[in-house]
Parts: structure tokens; C-alpha cells; sequence
């Protein structure tokens, strides 16, 4: 579920340093902690955004660790960045398959291959997103984790676009209602001000 730098570490990277990534989420974030850098936005598959790094002379691309693993390419990893600076778009790194109501026998094969736990904490971050009236295209991370004692612990960040603001809360609660955990989070996230915050990304993103 992690967002991965590749070609150096933030660390690394040199003052004023091209990153390449066409997310808001990960834009702001990167922006949050370095607010020297240049971000440059990107599109395309993974292998195609590593290329860039030498055909748009990039020092680094942000992208999701789950996708370069699933390609066979966590060799790329320059550094996985951390979850509290830089958590996940709600449900990144997680799988749904879906087939046809009518195929019985393909269902029962996989109600054996779910995973209870990745369910619940993808309804919780899901529900969060939810309750934020939030998408794909607004800066909202999110990372739920099961705990030993089978409770739910769910971190939410809401970032401006260019980093300058930023709001962050955990909670934790029963596993057995994600959803809950979700809108309770969302609420404690909105009293800090996070409406205000997806407010001027919306406007914002309008304009552009």
C-alpha cells in the first residue's frame, strides 16, 4: 500500500530536485516535506514513468511499491516512504475481483481467497474518503492496520496542494465497524479544517 521514491531517497535528493508524479495526493505531500522541489507531472504506466527519469531528466518518480512488485521491479526502490508523511490513497495496494451474479461456481472458489482483514480496513479508509466527499484527484491519504488485540488503528492526512497545510489524526476502534471508524476520523479531521483545505484543492484543480 506504500508510496515508493525511485531513483533516490528524499534525503537524497538535491535542492530544487525534478520529481515526477501527476497525483494532488502525492504532489502535496512531497511539497510538505520539501517544499524546495520541482514537481513535474507524469502519466502513463509504471514502466514508462521510470523511463522518464532520463528522457524528462527527472532525479526521482513517485510511485505505488505494491504496482513495481507485482512487475517484478522493487529493484527500482530508491526508499519507501514513510507512512505518516506519506500515507496511501484510501484502498492503494488492495485487490477486488468481480464476476458475473450468475457464476456460482467461480464465486465459491473465491470466498476462500478473501482476505476479512484487508476487507475491513479497506471500508474503513474507503469510508473516510467517503465522508471527506473526497476522490482520486484530492490530496487525501489514508492507512487503516489491524491490531493484535483485533482492533482497527486508522491514520488520515488531508494536505493542500502546495504543502503548506496540513491535518492529520489516528483513531482507533473495532475492527468489526470500519465504517464507523471512517466517518469518526473524517469528523475529527474536518474540526482541524480539513473542508477548508479540500475546498481550495477543488477550486483550485477547477481552474487548472
Amino acid at each position: 500500500m506504500r508510496d515508493a521514491l525511485c531513483g533516490s531517497t528524499i534525503a537524497g535528493l538535491r535542492k530544487g530536485a525534478r520529481v515526477g508524479t501527476g497525483a494532488p495526493r502525492r504532489i502535496a505531500q512531497l511539497l510538505a516535506v520539501r517544499p524546495d522541489l520541482e514537481v513535474v507531472p507524469i502519466r502513463g504506466n509504471v514502466p514508462p514513468r521510470l523511463k522518464k527519469m532520463e528522457t524528462m531528466g527527472l532525479d526521482a518518480v513517485v510511485l505505488a511499491a505494491a504496482g513495481l512488485r507485482r512487475l517484478g521491479l522493487e529493484k527500482e526502490i530508491g526508499e519507501l516512504l514513510p507512512l505518516d508523511l506519506f500515507p496511501p490513497s484510501p484502498g492503494q495496494g488492495a485487490l477486488g475481483i468481480q464476476v458475473r451474479e450468475a457464476a456460482v461456481d467461480v464465486r465459491e472458489i473465491l470466498s476462500t481467497m478473501g482476505d476479512r482483514s484487508v476487507d475491513a480496513e479497506v471500508r474503513a479508509e474507503r469510508a473516510l474518503l467517503a465522508e471527506l466527499h473526497g476522490g482520486c484527484s484530492v490530496p487525501v491519504g489514508a492507512y487503516a492496520e489491524t491490531l493484535p488485540d483485533g482492533k482497527m488503528s486508522l491514520f488520515g492526512q488531508v494536505t493542500s496542494l502546495d504543502g503548506a497545510e496540513r491535518v492529520s489524526g489516528t483513531l482507533v476502534g473495532p475492527s468489526g465497524e470500519p465504517e464507523k471508524l471512517g466517518a469518526a476520523l473524517a469528523g475529527e479531521l474536518v474540526d482541524q479544517g480539513a473542508h477548508s483545505i479540500l475546498d481550495a484543492v477543488r477550486a483550485a484543480l477547477a481552474i487548472s
